[in-house]
């Protein structure tokens, strides 16, 4: 891996969602092999900082190790195309994702400065009742925003269900188109949902003359395979299964492209197929 351009994080602190890993940067869970990136994760007690980077502070202890890497520090960049060829893992408790994350808090702590949620999926493979052959092989979208805890939301898609291949038996291409005013997600070249500006917001004071906020500043890349956690945990077959692990998050490649011609609103090369959809609020809404 070019260390140039990815980093490893190194955290126990489950990312907020009760995950059950620490993230290293040993060659246990992160390695190239065959020019292909593999993020592992494994079943062995693990001791490392609660925090991502933070020295000489708090340690603590999780079950699981996982592999995380992140452009944090850098690259950071506002409007473009950003894409990474995949292969998922299956089973329940496993949530392999592809992300951005401010590379400033421009207006304020999580989510007044958003989050993008290119790819995520939890626990392909495991029972489906919308889905072909009955087992779950869709991922899904996402945009957070609003206000800090409680008063945060999103807006979230998942792909289609009668899609007959799985993301865990396939390569699969995962978009973000990213335009100002505009963000539309993508699997192999086809649109599967698009949000406006109207469609977002943030509570940040410094944002009121900012129509695109938050979602008009500098974002960073991640790529990470989480254990466990709040959203497989509370899905499908819920719970955690032991037999998920080891598993790997395998990636062939990662592009950003950025719009020639047109670098400052990144409008003229959205793609423009039609796309009849409508966003989900948040699942724990739904799920109650």
């Amino acid at each position: 891996m070019d260390r140039t351009k990815w980093i490893p994080e190194e955290s126990c602190w489950g990312g907020g969602n009760n995950e059950r890993q620490c993230y290293t940067g040993r060659p246990e869970n992160i390695q190239v092999s065959d020019g292909v990136l593999r993020l592992i994760a494994l079943k062995e007690d693990f001791k490392g900082p609660l925090l991502a980077d933070q020295h000489g502070g708090d340690q603590t202890t999780k079950a699981y190790t996982s592999g995380k890497v992140r452009t944090r520090g850098l690259a950071g960049w506002t409007y473009g195309r950003f894409s990474a060829r995949l292969k998922l893992p299956d089973g329940q408790g496993t949530w392999p994702a592809f992300w951005m994350m401010p590379s400033s808090s421009t207006y304020g702590r999580w989510p007044l400065s958003g989050e993008i949620d290119i790819m995520e999926a939890v626990n392909l493979g495991t029972p489906c009742e919308d889905c072909v052959g009955g087992k779950e092989n869709r991922t899904s979208g996402a945009a957070h925003f609003g206000d800090v805890a409680p008063d945060n939301t999103y807006l979230f898609l998942k792909t289609d269900p009668t899609t007959p291949e799985s993301p865990a038996d396939h390569w699969r291409t995962y978009s973000l188109e990213w335009a100002d005013g505009q963000m539309q997600w993508l699997v192999d070249g086809k649109v599967f949902m698009r949000l406006t500006s109207k469609d977002w917001y943030t509570a940040a004071p410094n944002a009121a003359d900012r129509p695109s906020a938050p979602f008009d500043q500098p974002f960073f890349l991640m790529l990470n395979l989480a254990v466990g956690g709040n959203l497989p945990e509370k899905s499908n077959g819920m719970g955690f299964d032991l037999k998920s692990f080891p598993a790997e998050l395998l990636v062939d490649w990662v592009r950003v492209e950025q719009c020639q011609g047109d670098e400052t609103s990144g409008r003229a090369c959205l793609d423009t197929q039609k796309w009849n959809g409508k966003p989900q609020g948040p699942w724990e809404t739904q799920a109650r």
